[in-house]
């Protein structure tokens, strides 16, 4: 069989070319410090890499949604707390209002710091997170959740919805609470409850005993629900940081497997490469050589 020169060339520098191939992707491997340049590379591992990093991104999300849901849980808490000191100041004004001997004067003075009271509640139970929406109206978070009428009757205008965010694979967690169970809840609708204490403050002569304990006790129920749905704004919170603890766990692990599926060894990869030059160079001296051999070099 006889070898033409073109089919000597051709051979020789597809040889070549394979040889410069396998240093070019050392070298492209070195220089990334990844094992899997292309799916190719490893069809397994690259299936298992794409994996692990979905996997990972999810998990990262997840943590993004639990610093979401402790920020509105922590603006919750703020107004919660406030509404406590609210409430516990106007226990304190009821049973100083049983002192039998305060004016009419003195019981009206105290009356109109209970209306400024109300007022600041029903602020309370209006505010807005960060992001401008009415924290206790349901779903209704463009519009305030209360509203106060010409007599001074304060109305619940959102509805019963809560804003639930995914903080965990297999769990929804709620972020927010509809203003009728926070200020309505519990049996007692602390508004109302203000309200009826006010008109009887304003009211001349000594508020009668059963009437005080009556405000008491309402204000001492809607104190408890306020202080039941802090606990459980509090739970959660705990909850969520728990879920933070085992999300970074979840993301050390990823990265070890992507380290292990995709990392580079660098030794192996080192001594790959200088074989690979050895090679490539011994390879060209020997084309070159070869390629100027001729019959002409005998005669």
């Amino acid at each position: 069989m006889r070898i033409s020169t073109q089919m000597f060339f051709e051979s020789g520098a597809a040889s070549l070319g394979q040889v410069q191939t396998g240093l070019l992707k050392t070298q492209l491997q070195i220089a990334s410090g990844r094992r899997i340049l292309t799916a190719a590379d490893d069809p397994v591992g690259a299936a298992r890499a794409l994996e692990v990093t979905q996997s990972q991104s999810l998990n990262t999300q997840l943590g993004v949604n639990r610093q979401h849901a402790k920020s509105a849980l922590s603006e919750v808490e703020v107004v919660l707390s406030s509404v406590t000191e609210l409430l516990q100041d106007v226990r304190t004004t009821v049973i100083a209002a049983g002192n039998g001997t305060l004016s009419d004067t003195e019981r009206g003075f105290m009356a109109t710091d209970l209306s400024g009271r109300l007022d600041q509640l029903l602020g309370l139970a209006n505010s807005r997170d960060a992001m401008g929406n009415y924290m206790f109206a349901g779903f209704r978070t463009d519009a305030p959740a209360f509203s106060k009428d010409a007599l001074g009757v304060v109305s619940y205008d959102g509805d019963t919805g809560q804003r639930l965010i995914q903080v965990d694979a297999s769990r929804q967690m709620s972020v927010t609470a509809p203003g009728s169970t926070v200020f309505q809840g519990g049996g007692q609708d602390v508004f109302a409850t203000l309200g009826s204490l006010i008109n009887l403050l304003n009211t001349p002569g000594v508020p009668p005993a059963p009437d005080l304990e009556t405000a008491l006790t309402n204000i001492d129920r809607g104190l408890d629900n306020i202080l039941t749905v802090r606990a459980a704004v509090g739970s959660r919170l705990q909850e969520l940081d728990a879920l933070d603890y085992a999300g970074e766990d979840r993301n050390l692990q990823y990265s070890q497997l992507l380290s292990e599926l995709q990392d580079l060894d660098y030794t192996k990869a080192i001594t790959q490469l200088s074989q690979q030059q050895i090679t490539l160079e011994a390879a060209q001296k020997s084309f070159v050589k070869v390629s100027g051999l001729s019959l002409f070099n005998y005669i």
